[in-house]
């Protein structure tokens, strides 16, 4: 998933008209967007390592409700990377413009469901990020009860340029208020090989948001590989500073 492993998700809504909110920290998205006229922006830092090296990036992600149920999305990352041998480089990674747009609602439907399509633009340098374009096309779903919260979904990547190929990624999550300022979660995810020769990679990790007040939020999560993991993710982790206005 470049997602959280170069820049992962985009805003969601508030939950249980608390003011906890999901996608970020987690790997798994869900399907609320941006209240109309409303402005999610996040402050994050993310990181992978593996048996090679540690690489992430840091940035800005933005988030607008320009419609009912439509939220526009742009990602704005400084990515770097930081081999066991070689030198560390930096430089501006995989930009990412998206539209998120809920088609069902849970009160009449039983499930909240949306798309949310996500394009990646080529990395501004050549020494790290994909140089091509990619578009992800995935369907998210959830649903929400007291205190509780579940979504999850997934989709596949067009993924055309270099060693690199098509690949797709489910990924599920539960969370639960636990006071009015603190929600946890869990999750678990899946993806297939992004490149030719590649691994595909399972992970499990554990998140937390906690509102300083009704416009300023602290979010993060912690994620370790279960599959091919000095490959792919011998752990990662994801730090925002979310502003809501």
């Amino acid at each position: 998933m470049t997602g959280k492993w170069t820049v992962l998700g985009a805003a969601a809504g508030a939950f249980f008209a608390l003011p906890a909110l999901a996608g970020p920290p987690y790997v798994t998205d869900d399907p609320q967007p941006t209240d109309l006229g409303n402005y999610e922006i996040y402050a994050f830092s993310d990181g992978t390592a593996t048996r090679d090296g540690i690489g992430g990036a840091a940035g800005v992600d933005f988030n607008y409700g320009a419609a009912p149920d439509l939220q526009l999305t742009a990602v704005l990352p400084l990515a770097w990377n930081s081999p066991n041998n070689g030198p560390s480089v930096t430089g501006l990674g995989n930009v990412e413009l998206a539209a998120k747009y809920k088609i069902l609602h849970q009160d009449t439907f039983g499930l909240d469901v949306a798309v949310f399509p996500r394009v990646f633009l080529p990395a501004g340098s050549e020494k790290i990020g994909a140089r091509h374009v990619s578009l992800l096309l995935p369907v998210w779903v959830g649903r929400s009860w007291g205190q509780w919260s579940t979504f999850g979904g997934g989709g596949c990547t067009l993924n055309h340029g270099g060693d690199s190929q098509n690949f797709c990624e489910v990924s599920w999550a539960l969370t639960r208020q636990i006071t009015d300022d603190l929600q946890l979660g869990a999750e678990i995810f899946h993806q297939t090989a992004d490149t030719k020769g590649g691994f595909a990679s399972t992970g499990a990790g554990l998140g937390a948001i906690y509102d300083l007040n009704e416009n300023f939020h602290l979010l993060g999560s912690v994620n370790v590989g279960l599959q091919h993991a000095s490959d792919t993710n011998n752990h990662s982790w994801y730090v925002a500073l979310l502003s809501t206005f």
